[in-house]
């Protein structure tokens, strides 16, 4: 493929808050788009709506993608792009053209006063000279193109577009005319979008004609549903990359479940990493039907992560997490013990963090010959001289042998004694761990309170 025709994908997100899975998604099929096809992929990040950008969001953004592994060729802000008047010049040109006006109105507040309902502006033939710059959609007529995601072509009535603005008085572009003018500059083949934007597709296919504009491939992804019902919302802070990060998913793992969240492979393969879904990655891929979030399915595909991972670097990823809280000794002692039962690293807490600190016990959730467990316990443990597992396991299971005690219920009264819950690691695993004084004076405890 000539670099004339070199496939050309971006992503756009503006820094309005938290990169939610459903901006990730975008963010990786646009990446898989052009790497599949040896071209470019673009960071963009629009910020020109100054009123709604949040501090530090650039920044993050950045982080995060990185985070996930998305590099990018080029690499730019739209607000710094402003200076050059790119964008004046553009709506300039439509105003000239008699493709766009000037409007003196008051912006609406769409959230405290509700968007307009008059698809035409009052200012479009008032022949103002300053103000915002406005498109002057044509009436009567239909404009269309064919999405290649949804592979159909879609059609809309003039008469049902808005006069939108290109401009704002204060110099800086809307989205509308910003995406249309950056796309051309940066000469973007392909663009893909979430289907909340299939709307203003009629907005941006006018700016293109009227600015002899050659547009690229647009694209429109599913929504991505909630499953509780309705989209899935950026107001739920659970579904951003950062929240999911914090609670313990792996990078790796929220890839892999977000690459299936809309697209599937032709062998129903499950497991990608990255290069790999570059590498298999076609368009066709793409399905038409809306995905759910699956949590479930997301711990699946972290706890296989997990279990992929060498034992040294999840103790380092443990470690990391909970910031130095607890021991690297201990952390080491005690991974081995979890790695097969563990989903998400923030759960090394409640599995293990009983090794760090006394728990409190539920007696409730004792058996009820949990006394004469215990006692008996107590007493076979205090004689091992050499605490060693093989010693603790044999003491013990002779002990339940000849007490005729069942295994069951005799090793549970022992593991919440001594670790405060029905789900631990393997509980003489962790008696090793904690040390016979420790051990025997939390059983007693038990016991005697």
């Amino acid at each position: 493929m000539g670099e004339n025709n070199k496939v050309r994908t971006r992503f756009a997100p503006s820094p309005t808050g938290s990169l939610h899975v459903g901006g990730l998604r975008t963010a990786v099929y646009a990446y898989a788009l052009g790497k599949h096809e040896n071209g470019d992929f673009i960071l963009r990040i629009e910020d020109t709506d100054k009123a709604r950008e949040v501090k530090d969001a650039k920044e993050k953004i950045v982080e995060i993608l990185k985070t996930f592994g998305l590099t990018w060729e080029e690499y730019y802000v739209q607000s710094e792009r402003v200076a050059s008047e790119i964008y004046k010049k553009a709506a300039l040109k439509l105003v000239t053209d008699g493709h766009a006006f000037y409007c003196q109105c008051k912006p609406k507040n769409a959230k405290s006063e509700g968007f307009s309902k008059e698809v035409r502006d009052p200012c479009r033939d008032m022949g103002l000279t300053s103000g915002a710059i406005k498109l002057k959609v044509p009436r009567g007529e239909e404009i269309s193109y064919t999405d290649y995601i949804l592979e159909k072509e879609i059609t809309w009535s003039t008469d049902d577009v808005y006069d939108t603005t290109l401009l704002k008085s204060d110099g800086f572009p809307t989205y509308h005319l910003g995406v249309v003018v950056d796309d051309y500059d940066m000469r973007i083949t392909h663009v893909l979008r979430g289907h909340d934007w299939l709307p203003s597709t009629p907005v941006h296919l006018l700016v293109y004609k009227y600015l002899g504009y050659d547009r690229p491939e647009i694209g429109h992804l599913t929504d991505i549903l909630d499953p509780d019902g309705g989209k899935l919302s950026k107001r739920k802070g659970a579904t951003s990359c950062e929240a999911l990060l914090s609670e313990g998913y792996l990078p790796e793992a929220i890839l892999n479940f977000v690459i299936l969240l809309g697209w599937a492979p032709k062998d129903n393969r499950e497991m990608f990493t990255l290069s790999e879904f570059v590498k298999v990655f076609d368009r066709s891929g793409f399905q038409k039907s809306n995905p759910v979030f699956n949590r479930d399915k997301l711990d699946w595909f972290n706890g296989e992560y997990i279990r992929k991972l060498d034992t040294d670097r999840l103790e380092t990823l443990i470690f990391d997490f909970y910031d130095k809280k607890y021991p690297k000794d201990l952390i080491t002692k005690v991974t081995p013990l979890i790695k097969d039962r563990i989903t998400k690293l923030s759960e090394f807490e409640s599995l293990a963090g009983f090794l760090a600190s006394q728990p409190d016990v539920d007696k409730a959730l004792l058996g009820k010959n949990y006394k004469i467990h215990l006692e008996e316990a107590m007493k076979t443990l205090s004689q091992i001289e050499d605490w060693k597992l093989e010693n603790i396991n044999n003491a013990l299971m002779k002990l339940i042998k000849s007490s005729n005690f069942k295994t069951g219920d005799f090793f549970m009264d022992l593991r919440i004694a001594v670790t405060g819950s029905k789900v631990t690691p393997p509980i003489n695993e962790s008696i090793v761990i904690l040390g016979k004084h420790e051990a025997l004076a939390r059983i007693e405890q038990v016991v005697w309170t």
